[in-house]
């Protein structure tokens, strides 16, 4: 289970730092997923930025680690429905800009929100910077597979492509389930319409041969129907084609739980069937639920964000901080400026 890290994995005092007004749910999710966090790491140390009033509504009952929260005010907040780059310019007082400047200045070592994935995007490249040598950040979901999971990159941050984008996205996965999910030699595929090397559109038939020489072990081609099957720990994609598959991904397994739990319901028969089943088809749901992995890395940038889901409640944003636990324990950004510097020195030679 990729959540719920216990104490002993973590290093040392951590300080996160957490958007409280972002999400569907907020602030209620952030701040009661805050002290979910808190209760399961005994070092960690959290700032809940937002409208402070609306923050401690939620904190009742949360005296055992209030100790541990800081709550700073940031009255503004950057919506879905205004342009990202111009909200973080102008809403300096928002929890998102806050938030990457304190990673930056070092006040904090990660960063969590659910709000608006422009602005997480933007405040990254804007506020925070990238890390030298990084061409372009990309959003990095863990997706289930059977036997664990792969990390989808790029699920919707760049849209349009270059190869050399494609092959540093290869480098920022290979660290990622290298620091975070302990795996020694990640295998790093490319999303195409065929296992076949000469298979694909222009973009990836140009970054293929480049990935091939990368820094990492790449395994080629990876159909989308074989995502599930456990040949590639990273699946690189464009941002189009990865949202593509993540949102269908989503949508199928969202048909398969409402279809069954449907025909389970059926009848008499279904129902007895459905009371026998009922551990198989709890782990079932267990593994299709996006909580339990908290949202999706921003990869490239010089500090540990996670963008969570706009619809996170409090335990996958409680997730969330644990995946930004890890990742800062697992020194991903230091293994991602390696493998960049590493690949950007051979491409010199």
């Amino acid at each position: 289970m990729f959540c719920c890290m216990s104490a002993e994995q973590q290093e040392e005092t951590m300080r996160i730092f957490v958007d409280a007004m972002g999400g569907d749910l907020a602030p209620q999710a952030p701040v009661e997923g805050t002290v979910e966090a808190l209760r399961r790491n005994p070092e960690l140390t959290v700032t809940l930025a937002g409208i402070v009033p609306e923050i401690e509504k939620y904190l009742a009952g949360a005296d055992d680690v209030r100790s541990r929260i800081t709550l700073l005010d940031a009255p503004e907040v950057i919506t879905n429905h205004e342009s990202p780059v111009m909200g973080v310019r102008k809403k300096t007082k928002s929890a998102t800009v806050l938030g990457m400047l304190a990673v930056r200045d070092k006040e904090a070592d990660g960063f969590v929100s659910a709000g608006s994935t422009g602005a997480v995007l933007a405040g990254g490249m804007f506020r925070l910077g990238r890390i030298p040598g990084v061409e372009r950040p990309a959003l990095a979901p863990l997706m289930p597979n059977g036997k664990g999971y792969f990390l989808l990159i790029d699920c919707g941050a760049n849209v349009d492509c270059k190869p050399e984008y494609l092959t540093q996205f290869g480098v920022m996965g290979d660290a990622y389930m290298r620091g975070v999910m302990g795996i020694e030699k990640p295998r790093v595929g490319i999303i195409n319409i065929g296992a076949e090397d000469e298979k694909g559109n222009a973009l990836v038939k140009d970054a293929f041969p480049m990935m091939a020489e990368a820094p990492y072990h790449f395994v080629g081609s990876v159909e989308a129907r074989d995502l599930f099957s456990d040949i590639a720990d990273v699946c690189v994609a464009d941002g189009f084609a990865g949202n593509l598959v993540l949102k269908t991904m989503e949508g199928v397994a969202m048909f398969m739980l409402k279809t069954m739990k449907q025909e389970l319901m059926a009848d008499t028969r279904s129902k007895i069937g459905a009371a026998l089943a009922k551990p198989a088809l709890r782990r079932l749901k267990h593994t299709l639920d996006y909580t339990e992995v908290g949202g999706a890395p921003l990869l490239g940038v010089q500090g540990a964000v996670v963008k969570a889901h706009g619809s996170s409640n409090a335990h996958a944003f409680s997730c969330a901080i644990d995946q930004v636990i890890k990742m800062v324990n697992g020194h991903v950004v230091e293994i991602i400026e390696k493998g960049v510097a590493k690949m950007n020195s051979q491409d010199a030679q």
